[in-house]
């Protein structure tokens, strides 16, 4: 609400669903490659987007191959529902947020997409998550929560999903730590970094 009370056009609803027409092409335009996180403040599989929305925002990303689309959804059910109606071009990687054991089932959806680049986004973390089938998926990111009030993490589930990825050959990611100084708290992990990206990365 806080952009909202700025004045942000794009927040004149809050965090009401809105599509807004005039930004889709916009990567059109960018001629420059980038790797553009397609939904940073909302869920392109939520229920009050349309799916002929939706196939609007697939047509912009499949005539923009010099760049990456990442898109995340927490709404896996409805994305692997209507995932037949879309061109899944390369450059479109497409993940599902898992926070803990109750959103596994997440993944399974995620397997039926056909997507070149299956990711997880294990952000933010909120319990350990042994056993993790990595069939079908290329990439893994972990984080911690951050900003106040925020729900700790704890390294050992971090440690053993990097393990996981290890065994498993699947890139791993650690965004960060979290918290409520997360720039002090930093991502390192056993003295490193972990910056792992999929083998299937565009130039």
């Amino acid at each position: 609400m806080r952009l909202k009370a700025m004045g942000q056009p794009n927040y004149a609803n809050g965090f009401k669903p809105t599509c807004h027409y005039d930004a889709l092409e916009l990567p059109l335009k960018w001629k420059k490659s980038q790797m553009i996180f397609v939904n940073s403040m909302s869920d392109l599989f939520h229920r009050d987007v349309s799916t002929a929305f939706i196939r609007e925002i697939f047509f912009t990303m499949n005539h923009a191959p010099w760049h990456t689309f990442q898109i995340l959804t927490k709404r896996a059910g409805r994305m692997a529902q209507i995932a037949h109606h879309f061109q899944w071009s390369p450059n479109v990687w497409m993940g599902v947020t898992v926070e803990s054991a109750d959103y596994v089932g997440r993944i399974d959806h995620l397997r039926q997409v056909p997507s070149a680049v299956r990711f997880l986004s294990l952000e933010p973390l909120l319990g350990p998550l042994p056993d993790l089938n990595f069939e079908g998926i290329n990439w893994v990111i972990v984080g911690g929560e951050s900003g106040p009030g925020s729900r700790p993490i704890r390294p050992e589930w971090v440690t053993n999903i990097r393990d996981q990825c290890l065994e498993a050959d699947v890139p791993f990611f650690l965004k960060q730590w979290g918290g409520t100084q997360k720039k002090k708290a930093g991502r390192l992990l056993e003295k490193r970094t972990w910056d792992q990206m999929p083998a299937m990365q565009l130039s």
